[in-house]
């Protein structure tokens, strides 16, 4: 009886129990296809980890044995945000879960469709942000008055034509 249940619980990847039979049966994994937008895709990413069987730390483990970089807290933040996650995290999650090449290129192809033309979700408005011109006003600013102050000459060009023009400070 134990030995039962155990095997009921320790499936692990990509398998489920025929309740008939009590074999091993392969699932498919899940497919990214049906995202329509961030929220669908990071869903899906969720239901892949949950097929894979596998914990973030040994997602984590099997990204570095195939030379990649993967995080369990990267991981973790990933499927818990509501925006899309690096190319780079995502090919090494999914490969990591245990898809090949090209589901992991069927992953990247969905989640580059709909970081284009993906649904807009509101932002956060932009904080106010000082004209460019204010720096530019305040460095003429500062010619003048040193022109003005030391009885300099400045030269100045409109169009072909050059004048000179003489500032003196009368006090």
């Amino acid at each position: 009886m134990c030995e039962t249940l155990y095997g009921l619980f320790s499936v692990g990847h990509s398998g489920a129990i025929d309740e008939h039979r009590g074999e091993n049966v392969t699932a498919p994994p899940p497919s990214p296809d049906v995202a329509t937008d961030e929220a669908d895709f990071i869903a899906a990413l969720r239901r892949l980890k949950a097929w894979s069987g596998l914990s973030y730390r040994q997602l984590e483990r099997r990204a570095a044995e195939a030379g990649r970089v993967l995080p369990y807290s990267t991981a973790s933040t990933a499927l818990g945000r509501k925006s899309l996650p690096r190319e780079e995290l995502l090919v090494a999650f999914v490969l990591a879960c245990g898809l090949d090449d090209d589901e992991a290129a069927s992953w990247v192809a969905v989640r580059k469709r709909i970081a284009v033309g993906g649904r807009v979700t509101a932002t956060e408005p932009r904080a106010a942000r000082r004209p460019r011109w204010r720096p530019a006003l305040g460095w003429a600013a500062v010619a003048l008055s040193l022109a003005l102050a030391g009885g300099t000459t400045l030269t100045m060009k409109a169009g072909e034509e050059v004048e000179t023009v003489q500032a003196v400070v009368v006090k």
